[in-house]
């Protein structure tokens, strides 16, 4: 009884199973072709992804496997340059992404030198950065932007330069000639001559000292920058001197003040008057005269005397009274070119009557050279005995006084031939 009520129990369950499970003849379901043929498509395209993961799978080198999965590895040699991203900024530091698996840094002496530059940039700008170091200590890559921060640098100065903005520069070393200054790292040269008179024998104050200048000439090929302070601290005093230089004509005479012996030749100061003003409340006839316009000049020393000159300091001093004849102006600075000769006779004008050939004179040896002697007959007049007419057993010395008589002359090329009067036999005479 038992085995006949659990068969009739399965028999149960199993038809309860059969009714569940969907007639043969219901389970088949028509198809269309056009969903037939997606069907298709879909069963290919799973075929072929699982085609490639198994390509993927057996590649046998990280080479193959870089190739198969078309990645591009990058590498970062020292020197390379990269774009990079700014990504963030802190007090010491610049991060940039530059496709690396760790970002770019900027710090130390580098942040220094381009925080210039970068105070003008954003998070999120993209520039050119190098590489200085592909791994530091601490595993980051250390950048570089000196190329694109000087490239902003210049152009910024050469924008100064053409605007004539003053620029604020930093006191660096004094020198002889001047000061060196520096400006957004980038040094510079001020000129003595280039600063205002309050300066003078103070410039060891200006060091390290921040102060305004303009630049008065850039050029970046020659990594060259001048700057003047004078244009600042003396700029109305400076437009009153382009405006005296304009009254001033060449040929013109004037006396001046030696401001300054130098071995190459003297500094004048001139004044000039820069013309009358007319006071209304005074007579129609009367005018109030304004003060003189100084206006700096220099002597060269080969305008200083139509002789020979070797030292200044033995004939000029400073503060000392002298005329001079102006023999080019420079109205935009405001220069003169002067000369003390000019006011002179030149004594080649009229040697034709005084020198004659085969006449004597006596003179003074100035210069021994390898071809002969020169000798001067007066100040500005020269004569060269050739070697040949110097005898072997001879020997001259400067400023030995000398007897000597005219060859020829030649007014034209400014050139005197002598030869010497003997007063001996010379040696090997017969």
């Amino acid at each position: 009884m038992a085995s006949k009520k659990a068969t009739s129990k399965s028999q149960v369950k199993e038809g309860k199973a059969a009714k569940a499970l969907p007639k043969k003849a219901a389970s088949v379901k028509k198809v269309s072709p056009k969903k037939a043929k997606e069907s298709k498509t879909q069963a290919k395209a799973v075929k072929k992804a699982v085609s490639q993961k198994a390509t993927v799978t057996t590649a046998s080198s990280m080479e193959e496997l870089l190739q198969q999965t078309n990645y591009i590895l990058h590498t970062f040699k020292k020197g390379k340059t990269v774009k990079g991203i700014i990504t963030d900024r802190a007090r010491k530091s610049v991060f940039f992404d530059i496709g690396a698996k760790t970002e770019g840094v900027i710090t130390g002496r580098e942040l220094e030198y381009v925080q210039d530059y970068l105070d003008q940039l954003n998070i999120g700008d993209t520039l050119d950065v190098r590489i200085v170091s592909p791994e530091n200590e601490k595993g980051q890559i250390l950048l570089s932007l000196r190329e694109a921060a000087n490239d902003w640098k210049w152009n910024l100065l050469e924008a100064n330069y053409k605007s004539g903005d003053a620029v604020e520069v930093r006191g660096l070393e004094v020198n002889k000639g001047g000061m060196i200054a520096r400006i957004m790292g980038i040094r510079g040269f001020i000129p003595t001559s280039q600063f205002g008179r309050k300066w003078t024998g103070k410039l060891d104050t200006l060091y390290n000292k921040l102060f305004p200048v303009k630049i008065i000439e850039v050029d970046r090929e020659k990594n060259r920058l001048i700057f003047s302070e004078k244009a600042i601290s003396e700029e109305e005093i400076l437009k009153s001197q382009e405006e005296a230089a304009k009254l001033v004509k060449v040929n013109e005479i004037y006396e001046g003040e030696i401001s300054g012996v130098m071995p190459f030749g003297l500094f004048v100061r001139v004044p000039v008057e820069a013309g009358a003003k007319k006071n209304k409340k005074a007579k129609a006839d009367d005018e109030t005269k304004t003060e003189p316009i100084f206006l700096d000049g220099l002597v060269h020393i080969s305008q200083v005397s139509w002789g020979k000159v070797d030292d200044l300091k033995k004939q000029f001093r400073v503060g000392q009274k002298i005329k001079v004849k102006v023999l080019e102006v420079d109205e935009k600075s405001g220069k003169l070119n002067l000369s003390i000769k000019q006011l002179q006779t030149d004594p080649w004008e009229t040697i034709g009557k005084k020198y004659k050939e085969d006449k004597k004179f006596k003179g003074i040896v100035t210069r021994l050279a390898a071809f002969g002697a020169f000798v001067q007959l007066e100040p500005g007049i020269e004569g060269l005995i050739h070697i040949s007419k110097i005898p072997t057993d001879k020997e001259m010395k400067v400023g030995e006084e000398v007897e000597v008589y005219i060859e020829s002359l030649d007014i034209k090329q400014r050139r005197i031939s002598l030869g010497m009067i003997l007063s001996a036999k010379p040696v090997g005479y017969k």
